[in-house]
């Protein structure tokens, strides 16, 4: 008969094996986590540098930092400064170029969080590129709708361990192949995949494509990487940005339904209305996230 304490290493050692196994089955996920500092009322909240499209990078990131966001997600082919309009910033990026944005968003006590939205190719070296630029950058994750190269991403994600929103438009009428506005077939994606893999969820798409936001963000629980996060003056086609609160989007349930998912991504205000002069108006986007967090006491 085998005395007890050789029946309790054996049953300590059968948990340790088993507790191994449950792991190495398991996918890792270190994820690039955001530093707790760029918290606006429980988010981390700023600008995808889109909203300022018509300005540089440079000046995108000053504007961000005069609306009051901690973050910004980038976007390829926007010029660097607005004396060089030859200098475009995307992931082919030189060293000296990533270096000058590095020191622009320290200046501006600004952290670069995101990149999209960006085609990802199927082919591992060209994919890899954007990879190494947002490694280079440290950024957390990557938007893009390349369904098709799911699988190379799903590798470098495991390598880098670097998220991947997948991103909607609107519903195209006049293009019946184009899904990836239905929350439901970007499920069908990525739930099999990854965790790191999910949705960059543009509620201002979903608006236009006369889906509720809350109701989405609830079929993608679990998923939610990103946001690119609107509230739009009417539901369906044609509807234009407005100052969260303002609008048909519910920016407060969003906010709830977020936090209910525990969500530790980036939400980005992609301002597309009132180009020239919108800094007031996304100032008070991110004033009311501000504001609703603190009332929360987020």
């Amino acid at each position: 008969m085998r005395n007890p304490a050789t029946l309790k290493q054996l049953s300590t050692f059968a948990i340790l094996v088993t507790a191994a196994s449950l792991l190495s089955l398991s996918p890792a996920r270190g994820e690039n986590k955001i530093p707790d500092e760029y918290r606006t009322g429980g988010f981390f909240i700023g600008c995808q540098a889109y909203t300022f499209n018509r300005y540089s990078v440079f000046e995108a990131i000053e504007k961000t930092a005069e609306a009051g966001g901690k973050v910004i997600e980038f976007y390829p082919g926007q010029k660097l400064t607005k004396d060089d309009a030859d200098a475009k910033w995307d992931h082919n990026a030189s060293a000296e170029m990533i270096d000058k944005v590095k020191q622009k968003l320290a200046q501006h006590k600004i952290k670069a969080v995101n990149y999209g939205v960006v085609d990802i190719p199927k082919d591992e070296a060209q994919a890899r590129k954007i990879f190494e630029f947002a490694k280079a950058m440290g950024l957390r994750a990557v938007t893009t709708e390349s369904v098709d190269a799911i699988d190379t991403i799903e590798k470098l994600v495991k390598e880098y361990d670097i998220m991947v929103g997948f991103h909607d438009h609107p519903r195209r009428p006049d293009n019946p192949g184009y899904r990836m506005w239905d929350p439901n077939y970007i499920l069908s994606v990525v739930k099999d995949r990854d965790p790191r893999i999910g949705s960059c969820a543009d509620t201002g798409h979903w608006v236009r494509s006369n889906l509720k936001p809350v109701e989405c963000l609830r079929i993608l629980k679990g998923r939610i990487i990103s946001s690119h996060l609107k509230d739009l003056n009417q539901m369906g086609p044609g509807g234009h940005d407005m100052p969260f609160g303002t609008g048909v989007s519910d920016v407060p349930a969003i906010l709830e339904e977020l936090k209910a998912q525990n969500f530790q991504g980036n939400i980005s205000i992609e301002y597309e209305h009132n180009w020239e002069n919108s800094v007031p108006e996304v100032g008070q986007c991110v004033g009311f996230v501000r504001g609703f967090g603190t009332a929360k006491r987020w």
